[in-house]
């Protein structure tokens, strides 16, 4: 028997003696392309229609190479097979569901395809008609609801969830998606919060269904009421918050192992015998081919978890296993194209691994420390646009934690102690910290020791001007929640001062280029303040007296830097030029700093000469700051500890309009022919009772 094969909805023998036949369904499809009823003719049309296997690729392409007026010419079966899908998903046969809900997917992504400025022609009128789009909406809404929050197949779930996502990113605006007014007014919250809540679909489920929220509740969200964001911010059930963050949690995992994976197959490699050999020189070029593809998709679900509810907040502080040290089997992930933006879910398998009890001998890790991991990875390399957008949005979920109170509460828990391996970017002038010399410290530490970390490694030419802005302001509230709760920290404080005025000099010593391109006074005057928190409020705070003495002295000994600042304001705030009110407010800010400078150099100056020492040491400095305190005058300084609290309307709309346009086009990408594939499901249908 000749061998057939099947190529573009055509049955060809080989030999190619014959003319080919094309299969069933794609004649069937191409009477639906005709201007006549199809069911005119064959009565049983429709339910025959639907127990043929689908033929996605030659349904959209077969759409797509219609002009706009051809398409127009067969509204009307169109919008009949749109009906004749929806009826279907309230079939008993689960092969009818499934083909069903993959025509849907066809339909919708075929049609949108077609709706260039161009083509003329409404998106709803040609799926459904005008006259009939509210009823068929809510007929699908529902039938998409009944399958999510049915016992039934988790196969039909998973089809669900993705003609739900297909709806959602056909186009790049999601916003201009008028489709989903629809799933505003009928919508699958309900459906998709039971998912999270109950783990055997979760672990199934739960990336798409936490996607899908966080895509929906970007609907419009500046211009009207957004359902989605007022159900997501009144939830308060535990097992539900509890599942979003298992989700996120596995997620940000993920993407840490496989970059802790290739970090060790780099330094394992080639490249690592060839540093010994010739030094460090090249330590930063193999530094940058480590690169997994972030997951801004999940960053954004995690962002607007704890934006919108108060309630999820306790969920970043739940213990569970450090899930790189839980080991389970786990099975072949199907591969899947790179993408800018990886929105591919991971392997399943490891999902569970979050859900293990504790074991008193694993370390055990929690949503935040996993999401600061994944923070100091993303933030090290801000040069491609996806990274600056995820370390953005990495400062700004930072930014809405700090200014939480009872976020703060358990950040700052001296009973809550743990571990936190950073990833710190490699520097020639310093050594890798090894990881079993990490203390146990509250967990506010590692967040200050990932702001030290994101100062100390951006000094470059391309400077990310906003991405530091957003860490000293991190710092800044972090330090007013100390201040108002006096909280006594104990924190190599040291390390956030010389890194502060690395920064001042970085600026001063590249004042011509950034001032080309940004307002630096801003970020300076920024600086100052939190010195000058530490001035006014330190007391209420600093660990120690010695603490507050260690400042006074790191003041004195980089005071060079602070007087170079100082020159540098005062000459453009007594020019006429753009800078002057700006420079102005830094040369005011510094009135505390340099009273300090004055007050004590003299004094020290004079110790040495008494006592003919050429130079001091630490301790003798210290000693003539103690003994001079009580002679020192300083100003008080209104405001230090005031901040505008964080606001997105405002400010951040552009930005996360842009981010989801970013997501929504790659998770659209990522929703490709292999993700509908009928291989898993005919398994789970084989037979139709």
């Amino acid at each position: 028997m000749a061998q057939v094969e099947k190529r573009g909805g055509l049955l060809r023998k080989s030999s190619a003696s014959k003319k080919p036949l094309k299969e069933k369904v794609v004649l069937m499809y191409d009477e639906i392309f005709m201007t006549e009823d199809p069911s005119k003719c064959s009565p049983r049309f429709w339910e025959e229609l639907f127990l043929m296997k689908v033929n996605l690729e030659y349904l959209e392409g077969k759409l797509e190479s219609l002009d706009g007026e051809e398409l127009m010419k067969i509204k009307d079966n169109i919008n009949c097979l749109f009906q004749h899908c929806i009826q279907a998903l309230g079939e008993e046969h689960p092969i009818r569901v499934v083909n069903a809900l993959q025509t849907l997917c066809a339909l919708i992504r075929g049609v949108h395809q077609k709706n260039k400025s161009t083509s003329g022609f409404d998106i709803i009128n040609m799926l459904m008609g005008f006259d009939k789009a509210e009823l068929c909406m809510k007929n699908l809404m529902e039938s998409l609801d009944s399958l999510l929050c049915a016992e039934g197949s988790e196969s039909l779930k998973s089809l669900c969830l993705k003609l739900l996502l297909c709806l959602v990113t056909v186009t790049d605006n999601i916003s201009q998606n008028t489709m989903l007014e629809y799933v505003m007014i009928n919508s699958i919250f309900e459906a998709i919060l039971q998912i999270l809540s109950h783990p055997p679909s979760r672990r199934e489920h739960g990336y798409d269904a936490v996607v899908l929220l966080a895509l929906l509740v970007n609907y419009r969200k500046y211009e009207s009421v957004n359902p989605y964001i007022v159900k997501l911010s009144i939830v308060d059930d535990e097992a539900t918050l509890n599942g979003m963050g298992l989700v996120i949690a596995q997620a940000l995992s993920e993407y840490n192992r496989q970059y802790k994976d290739k970090e060790e197959e780099h330094q394992s490699g080639f490249f690592s015998a060839l540093t010994n050999m010739v030094g460090s020189m090249f330590i930063a070029d193999a530094h940058e081919k480590i690169s997994v593809q972030t997951n801004e998709a999940i960053l954004l679900a995690l962002y607007e978890a704890v934006h919108l509810n108060r309630n999820f907040i306790t969920v970043l502080a739940q213990s569970h296993p450090e899930m790189g040290l839980v080991t389970t089997p786990v099975s072949p992930v199907p591969t899947t194209p790179a993408t800018p933006l990886g929105t591919t879910p991971p392997s399943s398998d490891v999902i569970s691994s979050v859900e293990l009890p504790l074991d008193a001998d694993v370390q055990t890790s929690n949503l935040l420390i996993t999401f600061l991991k994944y923070s100091s990875i993303v933030m090290q390399d801000t040069k491609d646009e996806h990274r600056l957008h995820s370390g953005k949005l990495c400062l700004i979920i930072l930014t809405c934690i700090a200014e939480d109170q009872y976020a703060n509460a358990f950040l700052h828990d001296d009973n809550m102690n743990f571990r936190v391996n950073l990833h710190r970017m490699p520097m020639r002038h310093r050594k890798k910290a090894a990881d079993k010399n990490l203390p146990c410290r509250p967990l506010v530490c590692a967040v200050l020791d990932l702001m030290v970390e994101f100062i100390v490694t951006h000094m470059m030419k391309e400077f990310p001007m906003d991405l530091y802005v957003r860490c000293i302001q991190v710092v800044h509230k972090l330090l007013c929640y100390q201040k108002k709760c006096r909280v006594r920290l104990h924190y190599t404080w040291r390390e956030l001062w010389s890194a502060l005025i690395n920064l001042l000099k970085f600026l001063m010593s590249n004042e011509t280029v950034l001032l080309a391109k940004h307002n630096i006074f801003t970020l300076a005057l920024m600086i100052v303040n939190l010195f000058n928190m530490f001035i006014t409020y330190g007391d209420t705070f600093l660990p120690t007296p010695s603490s507050y003495d260690e400042l006074y002295y790191e003041i004195i000994r980089m005071h060079q830097s602070f007087d170079n600042l100082y020159s540098m304001v005062l000459r453009l705030s007594t020019n006429a030029g753009q800078w002057k009110e700006a420079a102005s407010k830094v040369t005011h800010a510094l009135v505390n700093i340099r009273a300090i400078i004055n007050h004590f150099n003299p004094k020290i100056e004079s110790y040495a000469a008494v006592n003919h020492i050429s130079q001091l040491s630490e301790e003798q400095v210290l000693e003539v700051v103690r003994a001079n305190y009580d002679t020192l005058t300083l100003k008080l300084q209104d405001g230090l500890d005031q901040y505008e609290r964080y606001s997105e309307q405002h400010k951040e709309a552009a930005f996360f309009k842009e981010l989801v346009r970013s997501i929504s086009t790659n998770v659209r990408r990522n929703l490709a022919f292999h993700t509908l594939s009928q291989e898993v499901l005919l398994k789970e249908f084989s037979t139709i009772s």
